[in-house]
C-alpha cells in the first residue's frame, strides 16, 4: 500500500471519531495557505463538506481556483483533490445527510445559503 493510501485509511478511521476537521485551501488571490475547522459527512468512501455560506463561502471560492486541499481529523493529514458540486439534487441530497447528522435545527442556524458542496473521493 502507498504512503498516501496509507493516510487516507488513516485518516478515514481519524474522521469516523471527529465531529469536525481542518481543512487547508490555497488562497485564490494571496496564494497563501488557509486552516479553518468545518463540518462534514463521511460515508463509505466519500467526504462530503457544506459551505456555510454556500458558494459565498470564500474556501469553497479557493476550492474552485484550486482543488486541492489539504483534509485532517486527529492529528492526521492528507493532501485530496474536492470537486465542487453546483447541481441542485446532488447539493440537496448533501443537505440531507448534514441534516442527518447534526440536526436539522443546527444546520438552519449556521448554514445560511445551499446552492453549493463539496464533494471528495477518499480512495
Amino acid at each position: 500500500m502507498s504512503d498516501a493510501a496509507m493516510r487516507n485509511k488513516t485518516l478515514k478511521a481519524r474522521l469516523a471519531e471527529a465531529s469536525e476537521i481542518r481543512i487547508t485551501v490555497t488562497g485564490r488571490k494571496s496564494g497563501r495557505a488557509i486552516s479553518i475547522p468545518i463540518w462534514f459527512v463521511l460515508q463509505d468512501e466519500t467526504l462530503y463538506l457544506l459551505p456555510v455560506k454556500g458558494s459565498d463561502t470564500q474556501w469553497y471560492k479557493n476550492v474552485v481556483n484550486d482543488p486541492v486541499m489539504r483534509v485532517g481529523a486527529g492529528g492526521v493529514e492528507n493532501e485530496i483533490k474536492a470537486v465542487a458540486v453546483r447541481d441542485a439534487a446532488e447539493v440537496s441530497s448533501v443537505v440531507e445527510k448534514f441534516r442527518g447528522k447534526y440536526g436539522k435545527s443546527d444546520v438552519k442556524k449556521y448554514y445560511s445559503k445551499f446552492d453549493v458542496a463539496v464533494i471528495i473521493q477518499m480512495q
